[in-house]
């Protein structure tokens, strides 16, 4: 029988891979099966809950992959009732934070810190964070450039000095808060900023997104405008713009995993099958980057990707399970031995590249088919699920078939089972599962599929609190050691890296 104790520390194990899976897949938009309030009202519940009962916990998530929308918000929780933790707890969680901040998208950063000054969290620990990362930055002026108004909310509440004269510094101050005043700047993007407003040819020289605005303010033709400023987009702006079809030259193997089976997912199928020697190339050499050094480690592996109508995903988040998917059968042919992989699609399709959301979900049917020996009689060594959960063709056979398979032919569980799921369940306040025995966690980017398989088997009951609480600490110490090992690669170089990025 179990101890008082023993309870208390596995509902705590419980509550905290709950919380994984949700800040990992949800991020407040709408899912296919549910609404963006609903998304919201249920992660607002997760988030003081597990704040308020686990703060450790809770902070050490920050160390997981979990998605940008719920590091942002555990990031402002944490600030937001300092007053709540102990010094001990409110140092290890300013290592965090800035450890946190400096993985984050700039733009969301300041998006963040919006939040912060309106939210009215202006204590010294607060500012020190703020100013610390700002002070990171490798360019202020392009931030300035591109995230005006952040900036200057930023600057604004942890007062920022900005001294009078020629530095780089004052410059950008009276960019901020004194446009005009200054007949030139020195620093290049701040100049051209100033010239755009009059002057065609400074409009190439700004980013993308701000560069838009001038060109329809001088009328220049789009053709023109993208041309001119295809030189200074991101790989994720050329193909917001359809860049890449006009510009063969592009490298889509440099695109994330993920994003790039978004991508693929976006082109009609004409596109597709005339690009497929390109599109499957790209896709598999992502998934090669992405595997890395466990490329080929995972022996027989068996897949069933979820293609059904509810992969279309929503109009926040559209095709984004059928993506996951996509990217995880690429990333599992390389994970597994040579030869030994089998992809199986719910809609019986064969070709990877051709999917597309439509019809139901026989999840039961896929995994007994998964489950067949493969060549010279052998069970495969892992069976992989991505899915939403939702099997409905029938209703709950994966379920039955997963607990008579454990329970009847494979009691040593010589096949590993582990269920993905990237869409968050707000009604369940967790990702949805398909048996009790068998172990899941939410996904977004199949680049962390292999670090989620080893958080799913907490979730299967074999392991204990303490185990998970170890893997934590373990985390912990290795984001926080990642983030020294930057800063003193930044210190080595500090003089190089301002001098490139101010030319």
């Amino acid at each position: 029988m179990r101890t008082p104790e023993n309870s208390a520390d596995l509902v705590a194990a419980e509550d905290v891979l709950l919380f994984a899976n949700a800040a990992i897949t949800a991020t407040g938009q709408r899912e296919f099966r549910s609404g963006a309030l609903d998304q919201q009202l249920s992660l607002d519940f997760l988030h003081a809950y597990i704040r308020v009962n686990y703060r450790r916990l809770y902070a050490a998530s920050l160390s997981l992959d979990i998605n940008d929308h719920n590091a942002a918000r555990i990031v402002l929780g944490l600030l937001e009732t300092a007053g709540e933790a102990s010094a001990e707890e409110r140092r290890t969680e300013g290592r965090l934070i800035a450890a946190r901040l400096a993985r984050l998208p700039p733009q969301r950063v300041y998006r963040l810190f919006g939040e912060v000054r309106r939210a009215g969290i202006n204590n010294r620990r607060t500012r020190a964070i703020m100013r610390d990362w700002l002070a990171a930055r490798p360019d202020l002026g392009h931030d300035a450039v591109k995230y005006r108004s952040g900036v200057k909310t930023a600057a604004r509440h942890v007062h920022l000095r900005c001294p009078q004269g020629a530095e780089p510094l004052a410059e950008v101050g009276a960019f901020l808060f004194r446009p005009g005043k200054l007949p030139r700047y020195e620093h290049p993007l701040l100049d051209a900023w100033r010239r755009a407003h009059y002057e065609q040819g400074a409009v190439a020289e700004l980013p993308f997104t701000v560069a838009e605005g001038f060109a329809a303010r001088h009328g220049m033709k789009r053709e023109t405008f993208l041309k001119r400023a295809a030189p200074r987009m991101t790989r994720l702006e050329r193909l917001r713009t359809h860049a890449v079809a006009q510009r063969p030259d592009v490298d889509l193997a440099a695109m994330p995993l993920t994003r790039l089976a978004l991508y693929v997912l976006a082109l009609p199928f004409e596109q597709r099958a005339a690009r497929r020697t390109e599109l499957t190339g790209a896709l598999r050499t992502a998934a090669r980057r992405a595997a890395g050094k466990q490329a080929g480690s995972w022996g027989r592996v068996h897949a069933v990707l979820d293609d059904s109508f509810s992969s279309s995903g929503s109009g926040q988040k559209r095709r984004r399970p059928l993506a996951v998917a996509l990217a995880c059968h690429h990333l599992l042919e390389v994970l597994a031995a040579p030869g030994a992989y089998r992809g199986l699609w719910t809609s019986g399709r064969g070709d990877a590249l051709l999917v597309r959301p439509w019809g139901p979900t026989p999840l039961g049917m896929r995994v007994l088919d998964a489950l067949e020996p493969g060549p010279g009689g052998a069970a495969p060594d892992r069976l992989v699920i991505v899915s939403d959960g939702w099997d409905n063709a029938p209703a709950g056979l994966a379920g039955e078939v997963l607990r008579v398979w454990r329970a009847r032919l494979d009691p040593g569980r010589r096949t590993a089972v582990v269920h993905v799921n990237p869409v968050y369940d707000a009604d369940g306040f967790d990702v949805r599962r398909l048996a009790a025995g068998v172990p899941t966690a939410g996904i977004r980017d199949a680049e962390d599929l292999p670090a989620l398989v080893e958080i799913a088997r907490f979730a299967e009951g074999r392991t204990g609190a303490a185990e998970l609480h170890a893997y934590l600490d373990r985390r912990v110490a290795l984001f926080l050691g990642e983030r020294d090992t930057e800063k003193e690669t930044e210190k080595e170089t500090e003089n190089e890296t301002e001098k490139g990025t101010m030319s």
